[in-house]
């Protein structure tokens, strides 16, 4: 096929052609002039567009408006006004020192997270924070009776957040709005390094929004989440404490479900053992209602919540308006800071009342500070205040086995005149009464220094449960003197009833040192109490009491802080020392009987308490005596 070529004329027709698209092109181009009008004029289209666009939706906000207005209105009658803000949203905000860190919520204005810095969930590195509050665990809500007949609870509703500074506090306001000027408002105010805030509830143009003709009702309610090691034993000391009336304090049963009423009260604390959370308020409540419910059924099962609290208080209105200034505290539950505060809070911790408590807040805790500054350790301190207390009480250990010897010497004597008048109790006593008399021993002699070991013994018992300081200490192989030390755990959930699913050691060699002691000492009391006829015999009891008492130490400190039952230990053993000391290099039998001889050779002077114990028993010897010639 031949090949086709591009002629002269082909050539010629495209040249022209392409030449007049170029000219066709070229003339109809815009001059400067119509293109600076062609671009203005669709810079003018544009905007004109853009407006457009705006207008119309402009137009259309109205309406949307307009509708979630009315349906918040609708709900909430003035408050509605709340509802429409940006604020109304569960956003949270965050204030934080070096000590606290606290989390309030828009809905509500409460706090929703309270986080106690520093401190470990559980044991030590754990790392699981201790948080009093968090997980919805905690709510505060205000019931405000409006004058269109609604009742709505701040708890569901939203409040508008401002945070400041003022110095180096932050300060976070809270307002539900029902208007631009109307409002209740929460203020709270956080300071460096502290774990109690400032809080103020105060209302502003409300007068006509809420019926201000009777008080407002706020309910408090803390579910406490358990932060130590044994559920059981934080369970036992987790509590509602409240002051009332002129500084009286008072608290709910721990161990089951409790209420109570109180007037004129100042503060209320839900106590979680070794931590608490605290409403304080300088305008008492005139009336307060508490209830406490016990979540630990099981302790196998039970084992993230302890206690749910909740206190219901009155706000008042003063013309028209509230204003309550509070405090809130969110931290350990340690002596020294709540004692610090002046405010009465260590009566928030367990010490004992009465001389129990003044012997812990006057003897017992500034000593075992001072002991434990000395930074030896908390478990080599508590071995020192022990060795400290046993030294103190010697002399009455030393009174109380001198007591038990000299009677030891008299029994033969006393069982003597017991079977010698054995049918005629009154002169039995009145012969017995003459013997101690002519002997010079007292056989009250013995148990009035026991008597005088006891607000020592319940004020120890109190005092380690309520030591902050021993948390998470360790000590040989206990990891945390406030909680139990245990050596061994049962398999597959195996309990023991009243004893647990473990083994502690330390209340094992408390157990073994009470045996001992008992084992030592038995004897002398069975020896130094005298037969009395009907009675039981003591000295059978006692031997009993030698198998006994150790078991119940074993099974009732099992679950309890091994700092307590270190304390036990190391007493038993020291009190063993010196009362083999008294008995083989102090006190003598033969020295004692020699003495007791030549007192009864001695003229004594009766007694006015012994003269008159004498003439009422030679009395009713008479009246008897008369009655039997009748």
């Amino acid at each position: 096929m031949e090949e086709k070529k591009l002629d002269l004329n082909s050539i010629i027709g495209f040249v022209l052609i392409s030449g007049i698209l170029i000219w066709m092109l070229y003339s109809n181009a815009p001059t400067p002039e119509e293109q600076k009008e062609k671009e203005k004029k669709e810079q003018l289209d544009k905007q004109a567009k853009e407006v457009k666009t705006v207008t119309s939706t402009v137009a259309a906000a109205p309406v949307a408006d307009s509708t979630k207005n009315a349906a918040a209105q609708a709900q909430l009658g003035t408050f509605g006004y709340s509802a429409t803000l940006p604020s109304a949203t569960d956003a949270v905000t965050e204030i934080k020192n070096e000590v606290l860190s606290l989390k309030i919520s828009n809905k509500g204005g409460y706090i929703t997270e309270a986080t106690v810095l520093g401190f470990d969930q559980f044991e030590k590195n754990s790392k699981k924070a201790v948080q009093i509050i968090k997980d919805k665990n905690a709510s505060l809500d205000i019931a405000l009776n409006t004058t269109d007949n609604r009742t709505l609870h701040t708890k569901d509703m939203y409040f508008e957040p401002k945070l400041t500074t003022e110095g180096k506090n932050q300060v976070l306001t809270l307002q539900l709005k029902a208007g631009p000027d109307q409002f209740l408002e929460y203020r709270y105010v956080l300071k460096p390094n502290e774990y109690m805030l400032d809080f103020a509830i105060r209302s502003q143009g409300l007068e006509k929004v809420v019926n201000t003709s009777k008080p407002l009702d706020l309910e408090w309610q803390l579910k406490s989440y358990r932060n130590e090691n044994s559920v059981s034993y934080e369970n036992r000391y987790t509590e509602l404490v409240f002051e009332y009336e002129d500084g009286k304090d008072d608290y709910l049963n721990a161990a089951k479900d409790s209420e109570d009423e109180a007037i004129d009260v100042s503060y209320i604390a839900f106590k979680q053992h070794l931590f608490t959370s605290i409403l304080l308020t300088d305008t008492k409540f005139k009336t307060a209602k508490f209830k406490s419910d016990n979540l630990v059924d099981d302790e196998e099962i039970d084992t993230v919540f302890t206690k749910n609290f909740t206190a219901q208080v009155p706000l008042e209105f003063k013309n028209g308006a509230l204003n309550y200034n509070m405090n809130w505290y969110y931290g350990p539950a340690k002596y020294e800071i709540l004692d610090g505060y002046e405010k009465n809070l260590d009566e928030i911790l367990p010490l004992g009342w009465g001389i129990f408590g003044w012997i812990n807040r006057y003897i017992f805790i500034p000593v075992f500070g001072l002991i434990s500054a000395l930074g030896v350790g908390y478990g080599i301190a508590i071995v020192l205040f022990t060795i400290l207390v046993r030294i103190v009480m010697s002399p009455v250990t030393y009174k109380s086995y001198l007591s038990q010897a000299k009677m030891k010497v008299l029994r033969p004597e006393i069982t003597e005149l017991n079977e010698k008048f054995k049918d005629n109790p009154m002169k039995k006593q009145q012969e017995t009464m003459k013997l101690y008399s002519k002997a010079g021993v007292n056989p009250m002699a013995g148990c009035l220094p026991a008597l005088m070991q006891m607000p020592i013994f319940y004020a120890l018992f109190q005092f380690f449960p309520s030591m902050f300081d021993l948390r998470q200490k360790s000590f040989l192989w206990a990891d945390d003197l406030s909680s139990f030390d245990a050596i061994y755990y049962f398999p597959n959930g195996f309990s023991i009833p009243f004893y647990g699913n473990h083994v502690s050691l330390f209340p094992i060699l408390a157990s073994i040192a009470i045996f001992f002691y008992m084992k030592m000492t038995t004897g002398d009391q069975a020896m130094s109490t005298p037969p009395q006829e009907g009675m039981p015999d003591m000295g059978k009891i006692m031997k009993i009491m030698i198998y006994i008492s150790p078991v119940m130490m074993l099974f009732f400190f099992n679950n309890y802080a091994s700092g307590l039952s270190l304390y036990y230990f190391i007493s038993n053993l020291i009190t063993i020392g010196i009362m083999l000391v008294i008995k083989n290099y102090i006190v003598k039998e033969d020295k004692i009987h020699a003495q007791i001889q030549e007192n009864k050779t001695k003229e004594k002077k009766e007694s006015k308490f012994q003269r008159k114990m004498r003439e009422m028993m030679e009395q009713a010897e008479a009246q008897k005596a008369a009655q039997k010639k009748k």
